[in-house]
C-alpha cells in the first residue's frame, strides 16, 4: 500500500493551479472537467503519479470559496533551504505565515506557507529532522 494523493478543495482552479506550479514548482500531471457533475479535477505533483503521492485539486465550479474547518493540518515538503524556499515564495507573491527556523521543542527547520485558499504548507528543511 502506499498514498496516492491528498485531495484539496479550491475557489479558483487556475489560481490554484498557478500558485503550485509557479511558486512551488510542482507540474500538472493530468487535468479533466466532469461537466454532468459540473467539477475539475487537477494533479500536481513534483513527479509521476505511479511513483510519487501528489495533490488533487478540486474544483466545485458552483463553489468560491470553502470553509477550511479545524481537522486538516497541513501538507509538507521537503526543501534543501527553507529560509531560500521562504524567500522565493514571497518573491513570486506568495504568504509565509510562519519564518523558517528551528520548530518548538526540537531542532528541525520548518517554515509555514498558505495556498491561496487557504491550506497550509509546511516547508521540512532536509537533514534537519529525524525523518527518513
Amino acid at each position: 500500500m502506499r498514498i496516492l494523493h491528498t485531495m484539496l478543495r479550491v475557489g479558483n482552479l487556475e489560481r490554484s493551479i498557478n500558485f503550485y506550479s509557479q511558486v512551488l514548482g510542482m507540474m500538472v500531471l493530468r487535468r479533466e472537467d466532469y461537466p454532468d457533475g459540473k467539477f475539475t479535477l487537477a494533479f500536481v505533483g513534483y513527479g509521476k503519479e505511479s511513483e510519487t503521492a501528489v495533490l488533487e485539486l478540486t474544483h466545485n465550479w458552483d463553489t468560491s470559496s470553502y470553509d477550511l474547518g479545524k481537522g486538516f493540518g497541513h501538507v509538507a515538503i521537503e526543501v534543501d533551504d527553507a529560509y531560500q524556499a521562504c524567500a522565493a515564495v514571497k518573491n513570486a507573491g506568495g504568504k509565509v505565515v510562519r519564518e523558517a527556523g528551528p520548530m518548538m521543542h526540537g531542532s528541525t527547520v520548518i517554515a509555514f506557507i498558505e495556498d491561496p485558499d487557504g491550506y497550509k504548507i509546511e516547508f521540512i528543511q532536509k537533514g534537519t529532522s529525524g525523518a527518513a
